[in-house]
C-alpha cells in the first residue's frame, strides 16, 4: 500500500498504520513520522533540510531580495526509514540491501 502525501491523511496516521498492520499490508509512506508511527517504511525528502532552506529564502526576502530573482530549488536530501518491528509483525523479511541503504532502521 502506498500512502501519498495529503493533509487529509495526517490526522488519521495512527489508524492508517494500524489498519495496514492488521491486514498485513506492507505500507510505504512519504515522511518519516509514518514509519515511526508503525508504517513499514518511508522514503521522501528530508523535511528538516527543506524547512531550513525555506528559512534562508525568507531571510533573503526580508533583506530585500525579490522572490522572482531567487532560484527554484528541489529537494536534494532524501531519507529511507525502515520499521523492522513492523516488518516482523506482518511477516516480511526485508533484504539486507534495503536495510543497509536505510538512513534509519527502527528495531
Amino acid at each position: 500500500m502506498l500512502v501519498l502525501s495529503s493533509p487529509l491523511f495526517l490526522p488519521h496516521l495512527t489508524r492508517i498504520t494500524e489498519v495496514a498492520s492488521t491486514h498485513r499490508l506492507p505500507a510505504m509512506f512519504i515522511a518519516k513520522h509514518w514509519a515511526e508511527a508503525g508504517g513499514l517504511m518511508a522514503y521522501g525528502a528530508d523535511f528538516t533540510v527543506m524547512y531550513r532552506r525555506a528559512a534562508d529564502y525568507v531571510a533573503k526576502i526580508l533583506k530585500g531580495a525579490k522572490p522572482a530573482d531567487l532560484p527554484v530549488e528541489q529537494a536534494s536530501k532524501f531519507e529511507l526509514i525502515v520499521n523492522l518491528r513492523t516488518a516482523k509483525a506482518i511477516g516480511i523479511e526485508l533484504p539486507t540491501g534495503v536495510l543497509l541503504r536505510a538512513d534509519r532502521v527502527i528495531e
